[in-house]
């Protein structure tokens, strides 16, 4: 219904423009909300107010203006002016009926929209580095990303999921030489530090790093074994000796590369990305998350990329040199200092490689582009703004979603976490523990900017309680009536029951109709707004209006006229929660 008022509104501006009532180059936003007070109508639209000014009109003038020039319609009894211009729309008592039959037609497509009218829209989330396995925080991350991604796309706009993989840089050549000293290791060599210290504290210490050393000592036996002597000789103390922990990591980074051929630490670096990517690839596909791509980060340098940038900023004058460096002049765009795009060794920094990443995606001709961040990187995002800025790109068409990390609660009790030390939950572990849907579920239950709590335990417990298997049980409880009416000798009619949804006239009949035609504006607002949890609270509120009226009605009785349209109503209702779980990524159970 607020897409057809939408289109009595523009028809009736087009009516004024024709006749020179208002101008034709006004930039046209129609909105209709539903009104929180019946006596003033079911729909009120402010357009008048938004079009006073450039009409040069009163607001209450103009809105008795278009109202005069609204076509006739069908849904419509009376239009009111309230306030200083509203427009408020009273409709027809059976104008809800209609959204029964437009569930049942459009089945999966309900909901659905053009809105986005083909835009290419890329969506880049996750994009950890493939130093670990993913940990419970990549998690939310992926659950918001695929969620967003696939709303967009139910709304009309063209998406590419994206994964920046980090294939370069400092922490793979940490993990690259973990993976080697652990090698070491199985080849008996023993790393020699003081006391209970048996590895340097800045490297990777969990367990699938000696599941990818024990990979490279089977494939190549004791080929790359080097004596402990030849390593330590003038490598900087770790922190636990005096010493300073990134000197020693960076200096056992330099040996590794010193002492193996060019040819052998490519094939431990590559092994250990490979192992992890895979790993990556394979948790995210069982969590029902795809990407379209895979974007190499070494491509970037490969195909001339990162140069290209820089020459880009040094010729137009937001790039200088000093002291052997090169610097981004990210102050002129209100940064607190200036950044590092080469250090003078020569190495280009990871913010280098993020221009050239982005320069590439504007070039890749995304007319959006959406960034979906850990709330950690806030203070980056004025940077990469800054950057495309002076590459001459336009800004506005990246946005920076934040995601605050996720805590798992257990019995009351935090979950601890940490990539290095290797005490961490995967989200492999999660899955295990609270299934796919549960995790995909909670995971989107509050705004990404805010802090998630995940309780476990109400993620596993099958009540009420949890918001997922409420939703979940009413598909469950539709699917379970046709079930009881064969059992009881009794059929459905779905065309008698369209035909007879006038005598669904109870308050809990009303409410679930009323729910049910919010849901296309509640995916639309979803999706615009990046915001999957008004699709998780929508869902709550119409299952709760369909168990309350379940619990107060019968459905399979008698008489068949009632009992087709109550079926029909519940059919809709069914149709709906599957068609929004699965935007959500969660399943829509038959039994439960």
């Amino acid at each position: 219904m607020k897409a057809e008022l939408q289109n009595l509104i523009g028809q009736a501006i087009e009516s004024l423009q024709n006749d020179g009532t208002l101008p034709t180059d006004i930039e046209l936003k129609i909105q209709i909300d539903r009104t929180r007070d019946k006596s003033h109508g079911d729909f009120a639209c402010n357009i008048a107010m938004l079009l006073a000014k450039p009409a040069k009109a009163k607001p209450r003038d103009l809105a008795a203006q278009i109202v005069a020039a609204l076509p006739a319609s069908d849904i419509v009894t009376n239009v009111e002016i309230a306030g200083p211009g509203f427009i408020n729309f009273f409709l027809v008592s059976d104008a809800q009926l209609a959204v029964v039959g437009k569930i049942l037609a459009a089945g999966e497509q309900f909901g659905r929209s053009s809105k986005g009218a083909g835009k290419r829209v890329q969506v880049e989330f996750v994009s950890a580095n493939p130093t670990g396995p993913l940990h419970v925080g990549h998690g939310r991350g992926a659950a918001y990303g695929a969620t967003v991604a696939d709303l967009l796309e139910a709304v009309g706009f063209d998406v590419h999921r994206e994964y920046y993989v980090n294939d370069a840089g400092r922490q793979m050549d940490i993990l690259a030489t973990s993976v080697w000293l652990r090698y070491l290791g199985l080849c008996g060599v023993e790393l020699e530090y003081p006391g209970e210290q048996d590895f340097p504290s800045n490297g990777y210490k969990g367990d699938y790093v000696w599941d990818i050393a024990a990979t490279l000592h089977r494939e190549n036996g004791d080929a790359m074994q080097k004596s402990w002597t030849e390593i330590s000789e003038d490598l900087p103390a770790d922190e636990p000796s005096g010493g300073d922990k990134e000197e020693h990591i960076d200096g056992l980074i330099n040996k590794a590369k010193t002492l193996l051929r060019d040819d052998q630490y490519r094939l431990v670096f590559d092994l250990g990305l490979n192992y992890i990517l895979d790993d990556i690839r394979d948790d995210l596909e069982h969590f029902g998350v795809t990407y379209d791509e895979w974007y190499s980060e070494r491509s970037l340098t490969d195909s001339g990329a990162v140069m290209k940038a820089l020459e880009r900023l040094q010729a137009s004058g937001h790039a200088y040199e000093k002291e052997g460096a090169i610097w981004f002049k990210s102050s002129d765009f209100g940064d607190e200092k200036d950044r590092v795009l080469v250090r003078d060794n020569g190495q280009t920094t990871y913010f280098a490689s993020d221009i050239a990443y982005h320069m590439d995606k504007m070039e890749r001709g995304f007319e959006r582009v959406i960034d979906i961040w850990g709330a950690d990187h806030h203070g980056y995002v004025p940077r990469v703004k800054a950057a495309l800025e002076a590459l001459g790109d336009d800004p506005k068409k990246l946005d920076v979603l934040l995601v605050q990390f996720a805590i798992l609660y257990r019995g009351g009790e935090k979950a601890q976490m940490s990539t290095r030390s290797g005490e961490f939950v995967t989200l492999r572990q999660l899955r295990k523990e609270v299934g796919n849907d549960a995790a995909r579920f909670f995971y989107v239950m509050r705004k990404s900017e805010q802090h998630l709590d995940f309780d476990l335990d109400l993620a596993m417990s099958q009540s009420s309680d949890n918001p997922m298997y409420y939703i979940q049980y009413a598909h469950a409880r539709v699917c379970s009536m046709l079930r009881k009416l064969e059992e009881k000798g009794l059929s459905y009619d779905q065309s008698n029951g369209l035909n007879n949804l006038a005598m669904l006239d109870t308050d809990h009949e009303q409410a679930v109709m009323s729910k049910l035609d919010q849901y296309a504006e509640v995916v639309e607002n979803a999706a615009l707004n990046h915001e999957p949890h008004q699709l998780v609270h929508y869902l709550r509120e119409l299952a709760n209006d369909f168990h309350s009226w379940y619990n107060a009605h019968k459905v399979i009785i008698d008489e068949s006229d009632l009992r087709d349209a109550r079926l029909a109503l519940s059919q809709a209702v069914r149709q709906v929660t599957a068609n929004g779980l699965k935007l959500l990524g969660v399943s829509a159970p038959e039994s439960m």
